[in-house]
């Protein structure tokens, strides 16, 4: 622990709660913290999660200045102070993959397999979408995630500018991408990249950017080995679909003879930084190949949705074996119907023990190191988010821990992976700024953004025109 200096007002302080640690060890307040009793197979570890009680931390200049003790901030003047006996601090969640405008089609496709879902329904309701469309549904993600405690989220869709907006409205961090199709020509990647290079560094820095192709069956080669280019030249993360289920994979073997794991490979993808979204149709030979390539690679899983398609889970346990991180993902309210990462972190762990036919993988700890710093690293924000310390960015929320449905705390992990639920989170806040306070929203009016977007609805989900933005075809 530091101690907090005797200067200028703080400009946040937040005292007397359990703080949860990456590289620390249980406290006294945690005395059964039983830290993962099952080694974790080669390259998954636990990040050395511990947990701090009775801990304060102060907030200067959007970043934590210190993690301490409420005795060592209790002269220390701040503009503002939160009491937090009895709650938790930790990280904020980051959402690695999803399409925020989407909640405008939540409910709407359901019990479907995923050509229906898309050739049907999707695809025919999104060539409708305006901007306006676009920049209400986003809105009403984002206020659905600042209750949820996402702090951070990755987007990959429409007309993102709208989507910048509503983030910078919102008061959340994203990385935002302007996904695209080889259909649209070259125009698809100009507007990908003029997006990327024009929005990188806005809203005070909160927005980062990203290529956006949107998979290896919608986009050819010769577009995905440009954008890899680009991506190098620009230094841009690419955030991408790709090999989202096993029949996927079938597919394109017999049309191309790879997987689409070896396509982005031999367009060069995995040589640059790269999140892969789903990855539930890995195949053992596409280990090798990922573990071959040179970029940060890293991939998104939103477990919920694969339950709802049918799919099998991502393989987490094979790729921490090569070294690659896994975030945590709702992918769109469309297909997963909540943007709860929470349900992600629980899914995750339970599907990952299903899936595994061991109780022992995924720990509870395993599970928070995949909701924190390894969801951190699949955004590219790996040295500014995900963790609570020093110096890095004050992206944190506070979550209750006294109902009945989590009492009592024998261990913390265990508490917040098992029996937490997204509406125990009180207070979100990201660069030092509350956006919810109790459960209040405090930058967003959900009445007014839900009022103007209901009326729009038949317009937006009519589909008697006929018209696709894309045909499915996983090959």
């Amino acid at each position: 622990m530091t101690t907090a200096p005797e200067s200028r007002p703080a400009d946040l302080v937040i005292t007397g709660c359990t703080t949860l640690t990456h590289g620390g060890t249980g406290d006294a307040a945690d005395p059964m913290d039983p830290r993962d009793p099952a080694a974790p197979a080669p390259g998954a570890t636990a990040g050395d999660i511990g947990f701090l009680g009775n801990s304060a931390i102060v907030v200067r200049d959007g970043l934590i200045e210190s993690i301490t003790t409420p005795e060592a901030v209790a002269g220390l003047p701040a503009v503002e102070r939160i009491d937090a006996r009895g709650l938790l601090a930790m990280p904020g969640l980051i959402n690695c993959h999803t399409h925020t405008p989407m909640v405008a089609l939540r409910g709407i496709a359901e019990d479907l397999p995923i050509e229906e879902w898309f050739n049907d329904w999707i695809w025919p309701i999104e060539t409708n979408l305006t901007d306006r469309d676009i920049e209400l549904g986003a809105l009403l993600a984002c206020a659905e995630m600042i209750r949820g405690g996402v702090t951070t989220f990755a987007d990959h869709y429409f007309a993102m500018d709208r989507v910048a907006a509503a983030t910078e409205a919102s008061g959340l961090r994203a990385n935002l991408g302007q996904g695209y199709f080889s259909s649209e020509g070259a125009a698809g990647l100009e507007r990908s990249l003029d997006h990327a290079l024009r929005l990188r560094g806005a809203a005070d820095g909160r927005i980062t950017t990203s290529l956006a192709p949107h998979a290896p069956y919608t986009v050819d080669d010769d577009d995905l080995a440009a954008t890899a280019e680009l991506a190098r030249e620009h230094g841009l993360l690419v955030h991408i679909h790709a090999a989202e289920n096993k029949a996927q994979t079938a597919a394109a073997v017999a049309a191309t003879g790879r997987t689409p794991i070896e396509t982005l490979h031999r367009a060069g993808l995995l040589d640059v930084d790269v999140l892969i979204a789903h990855g539930t149709g890995l195949t053992d030979a596409d280990l090798e190949v990922l573990r071959r390539g040179t970029g940060r690679v890293a991939f998104a899983t939103a477990p919920k949705g694969y339950l709802k398609f049918g799919w099998d889970p991502t393989p987490l346990r094979a790729l921490a074996s090569i070294g690659v991180p896994v975030g945590l993902a709702t992918d769109g309210a469309a297909s997963n119907n909540t943007l709860d990462v929470w349900e992600s972190m629980t899914l995750t762990a339970l599907t990952q023990k299903s899936s595994e036919r061991d109780p022992a993988w995924l720990t509870a700890r395993q599970a928070l190191d995949h909701a924190t710093t390894q969801s951190a690293r699949a955004v590219g924000l790996g040295d500014r988010v995900g963790a609570l310390a020093p110096g890095r960015c004050a992206d944190l929320i506070l979550v209750d821990l006294t109902g009945p449905h989590t009492q009592p705390v024998h261990d913390h992990a265990a508490t917040l992976v098992y029996s937490a639920r997204s509406a125990d989170v009180l207070t979100t806040i990201v660069d030092g700024k509350v956006l919810m306070r109790d459960r209040r929203l405090l930058t967003l009016d959900v009445p007014g953004i839900v009022g103007e977007l209901n009326p729009r609805l038949p317009a937006l989900t009519y589909r008697g025109h006929g018209r696709r933005i894309q045909d499915y075809d996983p090959a």
